[in-house]
C-alpha cells in the first residue's frame, strides 16, 4: 500500500450531512481562500499545527473500517477541509485503496485549486475516476464579490462545475446564506440561473450563516471581518430555498 502521507486536521467517525448516508470524515489541512464567514479558520494553514497529524493511507483506512457496520449500503468516506484537493495526492493513493475495498468515496470541496493545467490535471481525472461524489461549494456566483469574499476569483470554480456535468459526477451544491452579502435576491436568482444548465446537480443544501466559528478567528489572533451579521432569519432562509431548489427534487 501507498506510504503516502496525508496531513490531517482532525476527523469525525460519524457524518449525517457530508454525503449520503453515516460518513467517515477526513478533514485534510491547508486551504488557499480565506472566507470571511470560515469557522474552521485553523485550518487553513498548509504546514498545519501542534494538533495537526500526518496519517498513512493505510491508518486512515483502518480507523474507517471501524465504523463500516453503520454506512449501511449507502455511507462511507468523505474527505473535506480545509480543501482537500489540495493534497491531491494523498486523495488518490486513499480512493484507489478505498475503491478497492469497495468503499463509497466523496469529496467535500471548494474547487479553488481546479484548473485544466498540469500536472493537476491528469491528477484530478484520475481522482475523478475514483470519486463517487462530490459536495462543490457556491460561495459567490458573482466574480467581484467573490474576490471579497473569499480572496480568490470563481472564474476556474464555475470551470469545474462545467467540467463535472460534461463528465456525469454526482454533485451536491452548498451555498452558504450570510445576509446583505449572499442572501441578495439578484444573486440567488443569478445562481439558480447557474446551477439550472446542469443536469447532474441532485441536491442543493442553503446552509445559514452563523458565528459557531468566531472564537477560532480570535484564538488566532485575527479580527473577524463579518462582526455584526447575524444569522438569517427563517423566512429568509425559506426564501433561498424557494428559489434556489424549486424544481428539484432536493
Amino acid at each position: 500500500m501507498n506510504e503516502i502521507k496525508g496531513l490531517v486536521h482532525s476527523l469525525e467517525s460519524f457524518g449525517s450531512v457530508d454525503g449520503p448516508g453515516i460518513r467517515f470524515l477526513v478533514f485534510l489541512q491547508g486551504c488557499a481562500l480565506r472566507c470571511q464567514y470560515c469557522h474552521n479558520a485553523d485550518t487553513w494553514s498548509l504546514t498545519g499545527n501542534e494538533t495537526t497529524k500526518e496519517y498513512t493511507v493505510k491508518e486512515i483506512l483502518d480507523k474507517a473500517l471501524h465504523y463500516k457496520s453503520y454506512w449501511k449500503d449507502k455511507g462511507g468516506i468523505t474527505v473535506s477541509g480545509g480543501e482537500p484537493l489540495l493534497q491531491i495526492d494523498f486523495l488518490i493513493a486513499l480512493f484507489t485503496e478505498a475503491k478497492k475495498l469497495g468503499i463509497s468515496t466523496c469529496i467535500d470541496t471548494s474547487g479553488q485549486p481546479f484548473t485544466y493545467e498540469e500536472p493537476f490535471f491528469s491528477k484530478f481525472e484520475t481522482l475523478m475516476q475514483l470519486t463517487d461524489i462530490l459536495l462543490l461549494d457556491i460561495k459567490h456566483i458573482d466574480d467581484h464579490q467573490h474576490v471579497l469574499l473569499t480572496g480568490k476569483h470563481n472564474t476556474n470554480i464555475k470551470e469545474l462545475f462545467n467540467y463535472l456535468d460534461q463528465h456525469h459526477k454526482r454533485v451536491w451544491v452548498r451555498y452558504v446564506l450570510v445576509p446583505s452579502i449572499t442572501d441578495v435576491d439578484t444573486y440567488l436568482y443569478e445562481t439558480k440561473q447557474f446551477i439550472d444548465q446542469f443536469s447532474n446537480i441532485e441536491k442543493i443544501d442553503v446552509l445559514p450563516y452563523h458565528t459557531l466559528g468566531k472564537y477560532k478567528w480570535e484564538q488566532l489572533g485575527y479580527k473577524y471581518p463579518l462582526e455584526g451579521i447575524d444569522s438569517p432569519d427563517s423566512d429568509r432562509i425559506q426564501h433561498a430555498k424557494d428559489i434556489l431548489c424549486i424544481k428539484r427534487k432536493v
